[in-house]
């Protein structure tokens, strides 16, 4: 935070963009370890600039070649490996379209060229920016264990409304109306009907997954897209909506289906929630 708070004080880019692109890599660069305290990676030819071949860290000589790494701790190197110079290079290339929101939403598509990227990262930011912290591990059951329910391992599964395709995650039996929650701290990215989910809602959490809760019987009302939430936060209702037109329900028992995909920066893909989900029921039960 630190390292943050000092590259916001010297760009006036805030810190909690700088903050999330750094999560954003994080989530998504296989050569990154929790390990290290920046995880952003600038590519070699945009830090050193093209024909300086050596990759020779002076920071004149990168002026020269007019490369955009910077030198951030003033020791007069912009040194890719030193956390202080690449938060200060990397607010500086969004510097140069500008300071507004829009302006950085400009910014980081030109830097990343994907709109989901661009979207996953500005999630994250109004998440840091609204909770004022970047350490953000609590995690929450999705339905209220007050109430009788019983997970289902069944991702992997046939259906077939609509074609031939496999259960994109773990059904959460339970009766009408059992309260469900957020599992993470993360943004509401979708909310609305959806021929096989039924009423569900998608929240994009700040560790680059989405998180699906489908076949809701209705939804908090205080509730919208681009609301930032925490685990914990009711979403809405168990219920069996979906497999039809908007309306439909009633084809099969309520439950809750809850399914995770995973972004990686270039593809996103689902896996299995069920051991996520006996792990943060034992979390639960055990507070």
């Amino acid at each position: 935070m630190a390292l943050y708070r000092k590259t916001e004080a010297m760009t006036q880019i805030p810190w909690y963009y700088i903050a999330a692109i750094d999560q954003y890599e994080r989530n998504s660069n296989d050569d990154s370890s929790d390990d290290d305290l920046v995880s952003i990676s600038i590519p070699n030819e945009q830090w050193f600039g093209l024909g300086n071949s050596s990759m020779i860290t002076d920071s004149r000589i990168i002026s020269f070649f007019n490369g955009e790494g910077k030198d951030g701790n003033g020791d007069g190197k912009a040194d890719p490996d030193q956390p202080e110079d690449v938060l200060y290079t990397m607010a500086n290339i969004l510097l140069t379209y500008g300071q507004t929101k829009d302006d950085l939403k400009i910014a980081l598509w030109h830097y990343y060229q994907r709109d989901l990227t661009v979207q996953t990262i500005v999630n994250t930011a109004n998440v840091f920016q609204k909770l004022n912290r970047i350490k953000l591990t609590k995690r929450d059951f999705p339905l209220d264990t007050n109430y009788n329910y019983t997970i289902n391992n069944n991702f992997g599964d046939r259906r077939g409304f609509g074609g031939v395709r496999i259960h994109e995650g773990s059904d959460i039996f339970a009766d009408y109306g059992t309260p469900v929650k957020s599992t993470t701290y993360g943004v509401v990215e979708l909310k609305g009907w959806n021929l096989y989910g039924g009423w569900r809602i998608g929240i994009r959490d700040i560790n680059n997954i989405y998180h699906y809760y489908a076949h809701l019987s209705s939804y908090n009302n205080d509730l919208d897209v681009g609301d930032v939430v925490q685990p914990g936060d009711v979403l809405g209702k168990v219920g069996s909506t979906g497999y039809g037109p908007p309306g439909t329900s009633g084809k099969f028992p309520p439950h809750l289906h809850y399914g995770m995909y995973q972004d990686n920066g270039t593809k996103e893909w689902t896996f299995n929630p069920h051991p996520y989900l006996k792990r943060w029921e034992r979390m639960t039960q055990s507070d």
